[in-house]
């Protein structure tokens, strides 16, 4: 038996709108993932510390605030420091086109910008962390 695919969603920092977040975190749930919402206003720190203790795969952030360089830059170091580069990141968001390349050298798996379907998110993270986990 394979294990579920486990994943923290998150929503860094200071930015109060969730709905995105939690239909994404829906989405993945009902295609028969583990997932762990970790709520509003959460630091780098944070969202690291719950995947490492929920022993996650992946870790979803969504960014509207416009801090994303450095929210995900955060995120991607202190897995580093803690030994859990196996744990991908992949986020959502309003996140300019011209920063995606720059995202994706700093180690973001993905990124979808507004209008990707929750269809197209759920078949991405089981095309991109199946593998890891069977």
């Amino acid at each position: 038996m394979s294990s579920r695919i486990r994943v923290v969603v998150a929503k860094p920092g200071l930015d109060g709108h969730d709905r995105g977040a939690k239909v994404v975190a829906r989405a993945l749930r009902d295609a028969g993932m583990e997932v762990i919402y970790t709520g509003l206003h959460q630091t780098p720190e944070q969202i690291v510390e719950a995947a490492i203790q929920e022993d996650a795969d992946i870790i979803g952030l969504s960014v509207l605030s416009g801090a994303h360089m450095t929210l995900f830059r955060r995120v991607l170091e202190l897995l580093a420091e803690r030994d859990a580069e196996d744990i991908m990141v992949f986020g959502g968001g309003i996140i300019p086109e011209a920063d995606i390349p720059e995202l994706e050298r700093l180690g973001v798996a993905k990124i979808f910008t507004p209008g990707a379907t929750t269809r197209s998110i759920v078949d991405w993270v089981n095309q991109n962390v199946a593998q890891q986990v069977a």
